[in-house]
């Protein structure tokens, strides 16, 4: 649950939400009815996502080895699955944990960054195809910031 709303809840344990307060909580519930939808259609085209993203990749890698393209799409499985469950909570915390703790390492340890910011490209451009105008802006924030972890340097 969003932090915000976590932090709502718990001051008003002994009192109502303040008018402003119930706002907030508002907008965090019509929120939370199309960022279900969009975890779900995420969820449910994982393969219709992916599919061009890795015929597109091996184009553009023919002489890479194919466990190193395999492994660099299923990198980007999980971040994607990391990105709709952040953007299912609204917790941009949740997305730099779990991608602090494994993925930039790998990454960087496996040399693999240009097939990683290849696939972070085409993903882009393929949920822009399966995502409506109104859906994007709500999982971009998470893609965004999981392009950020893993190709920056701290």
């Amino acid at each position: 649950m969003h932090p915000e709303i976590v932090r709502l809840l718990q001051e008003a344990e002994d009192r109502y939400l303040q008018p402003s307060e119930v706002e907030i909580f508002q907008r965090y519930a019509t929120s939370l009815n199309r960022r279900v939808e969009i975890y779900e259609k995420l969820r449910e085209k994982e393969e219709q996502i992916f599919q061009p993203v890795a015929d597109a990749i091996e184009t553009a890698f023919p002489n890479e080895k194919p466990e190193a393209i395999s492994r660099s799409l299923k990198h980007w499985i999980l971040i994607l699955r990391y990105c709709a469950t952040a953007m299912l909570a609204n917790d941009p915390e949740f997305l730099k944990l779990r991608l602090q703790e494994w993925v930039k390492g790998l990454v960087e340890a496996q040399a693999s960054t240009e097939i990683e910011q290849k696939i972070y490209e085409l993903l882009e451009t393929e949920l822009k195809s399966h995502l409506s105008e109104k859906q994007m802006p709500l999982i971009q924030p998470f893609l965004a910031k999981s392009k950020e972890l893993i190709f920056t340097d701290e």
